[in-house]
C-alpha cells in the first residue's frame, strides 16, 4: 500500500519531529476555530435574542458534552485501529476498519438523536434548569440533536483521515461549515427572528455540510482507505478493537465532566464575582488546551501507525518529541495568557472585580498548564499501543477521585478554605497522573518490545 495523495502522511519513515509539527498544526487551528465559532454562536444569541435565550443555550452545554463525550471517545478507538492497520499495510483489515468505523458513526448519531428527542425535558429537569428557560432549552436541545448523525460522521471520518496522516482537509471542512454556521445564525436569528431554534438549526445544517464533505473526501480516496457506501457494515472483530480503546476514552471524558461539576459547585460557594471570573478564565484556558490537545491526537496516530508497522524504534522518539512540543506550546501560551491576563479577561467583562477574580485563576493554572498537556500525551501514547482501560483508571483515581478527596479534606481546613486551594488541585493531579501514565508506558514498552527495538 502506497501513499495515495499529498494529504496523507507516512508516519513510519523519515524525520519524526517535522512530521509531528506538520500533523499537529492543522489540528490546533481546527480546535481553535471551533472555539471561535462556538463563541460567535453565543454572541449572536446573546445580542439578538435576549438573556433568556442566552441562558437556555448555555444551560445545555454541559449536558451535550456529557452525552457526546462517550461517542467521541469511540472515534478515538477508530483512529487507533485504522492507524495500526494503515501502518502495518494490512489492506483488508484497513478496509474493514474504515467501513466499520463509518457504520459506528451512523449508529452513534442515531442513538444520540433518539436520546435527545425522547429525553430532553427529563435530562434538563434533572439538571435543575430554571423553569423560565426550560421550554427554550428543550427546543434548542431537540433541534441540536437532529444534527448528531452528521456530527458523528464528521468526527469518525476525521479520525480515519488523521490515522492516515491527513489533518489538513478536516480543517478545511471545519472552516467551511463554521462560516456557514455563522452566516445562518445571523440570518435565522436577526432576519427571521427564530431565536434559539435558529441557532440550533444553523448548527445542525452546518454540521451536515461538514459530514457531506468528509464523506465525499473518503469516497474519492484510493486504496483500502476508500469508502464505498454499500460496503458499510460492522465487522465484529473490528468493532471489538474499536470499542476496547474507544469506550474507556469516552468514559474518561464523562468522568472528567462529572468531577468538574462537583468542583464547580465548590467554586459557586465563593459568590457571583468569583464564578464570573472563573468562567472567563476557563474560556481563555480553552484556547490553550485546544493547542496542546493537538499533540495528544498526534501521539495517538503516530504511535498507532508505528506500532502497527512494528517500528518500535521510533515510538520512544515520538513520545519524547510530543512531550517536548506540548510542553513548549503549553509554557509559551500559558505565560502569554498570564502576561496579557487583564486584557484577555477584558474581552469577556468590563468589571474590575471580575477581571481580578479571573487573574487569580490564570496565575495558578496557566503557569502549570503544560502539565495537563504532558498528561494527555502520555495517555495518547498508551492508547496508541492499544491500552485504553489503564489510562482511564489512572485518570479516575489520580485526577477525578484525588480532586474530590482534596475538596473534601484540604479545602475544608479553615486556613485553606480559599479559591486558590481549589485551583492548586489541578496542577497537583496533572503531575501525578502524568507520572503514573508515563511509568506504565515504560513498563509496557519494556515488556512488549524493549528487546526488539533498534537503538
Amino acid at each position: 500500500m502506497t501513499q495515495t495523495n499529498k494529504y496523507q502522511m507516512d508516519m513510519c519513515t523519515g524525520e519524526i519531529l517535522p512530521k509531528i509539527i506538520s500533523f499537529s498544526l492543522p489540528l490546533m487551528f481546527s480546535s481553535i476555530l471551533q472555539l471561535l465559532f462556538n463563541a460567535a454562536d453565543i454572541v449572536v444569541v446573546g445580542r439578538f435574542a435576549g438573556d433568556n435565550s442566552l441562558a437556555a443555550v448555555g444551560s445545555t452545554s454541559a449536558l451535550i458534552n456529557l452525552m457526546v463525550n462517550l461517542f467521541v471517545g469511540v472515534s478515538i478507538g477508530a483512529n487507533v485501529t485504522v492507524a495500526r492497520f494503515y501502518g502495518a499495510k494490512l489492506e483488508e483489515d484497513l478496509k474493514k476498519s474504515v467501513h466499520t468505523s463509518m457504520g459506528l458513526s451512523f449508529i452513534s448519531g442515531i442513538l444520540l438523536t433518539a436520546a435527545g428527542l425522547l429525553f430532553a425535558d427529563d435530562m434538563l429537569a434533572l439538571m435543575s434548569t430554571p423553569e423560565e428557560i426550560l421550554p427554550l432549552a428543550s427546543l434548542y436541545l431537540r433541534i441540536y440533536f437532529l444534527g448528531m448523525t452528521a456530527t458523528m460522521v464528521y468526527n469518525f471520518g476525521s479520525a480515519i483521515l488523521r490515522a492516515a496522516g491527513d489533518t489538513k482537509r478536516p480543517l478545511f471542512y471545519l472552516l467551511a461549515s463554521g462560516v456557514i454556521n455563522l452566516i445562518l445564525n445571523l440570518i435565522f436569528v436577526i432576519v427571521f427572528h427564530m431565536d434559539v431554534a435558529g441557532v440550533a438549526l444553523a448548527t445542525a445544517l452546518s454540521q451536515t455540510v461538514s459530514a457531506v464533505l468528509i464523506l465525499r473526501c473518503l469516497m474519492h480516496e484510493t486504496g483500502a482507505i476508500k469508502l464505498v457506501l454499500r460496503d458499510i457494515r460492522l465487522d465484529g472483530h473490528k468493532v471489538a478493537m474499536i470499542l476496547k480503546i474507544g469506550l474507556p476514552a469516552g468514559f474518561q471524558g464523562i468522568m472528567f465532566s462529572i468531577s468538574n461539576v462537583v468542583i464547580q459547585s465548590s467554586v459557586n460557594g465563593f459568590g457571583s464575582i468569583i464564578v464570573a471570573g472563573n468562567s472567563a478564565a476557563m474560556n481563555i484556558e480553552g484556547f490553550v488546551y485546544a493547542a496542546m490537545n493537538s499533540f495528544y491526537q498526534s501521539a495517538i496516530s503516530f504511535v498507532g501507525q508505528n506500532y502497527g508497522a512494528g517500528r518500535y524504534d521510533r515510538i520512544d522518539r515520538i513520545v519524547v518529541y510530543s512531550e517536548c512540543c506540548v510542553t513548549a506550546v503549553g509554557l509559551l501560551l500559558g505565560l502569554a495568557a498570564m502576561f496579557f491576563a487583564r486584557q484577555l479577561l477584558g474581552i469577556y467583562t468590563e468589571s474590575p472585580e471580575v477581571i481580578e477574580a479571573g487573574v487569580r485563576r490564570i496565575n495558578i493554572i496557566m503557569k502549570t498548564y503544560f502539565l495537563c498537556g504532558m498528561m494527555d500525551v502520555s495517555v495518547g501514547a498508551l492508547r496508541g499501543v492499544g491500552y485504553s482501560v489503564m489510562p482511564m483508571v489512572i485518570s479516575l483515581i489520580c485526577v477525578c477521585v484525588l480532586r474530590l478527596v482534596w475538596i473534601a479534606t484540604v479545602f475544608m481546613i479553615p486556613d485553606y478554605h480559599s479559591i486558590e486551594t481549589i485551583y492548586i488541585s489541578y496542577p497537583i493531579t496533572w503531575a501525578i497522573s502524568f507520572g503514573v501514565n508515563l511509568l506504565c508506558f515504560v513498563v509496557i514498552r519494556h515488556r512488549k518490545w524493549g528487546r526488539k527495538a533498534v537503538t
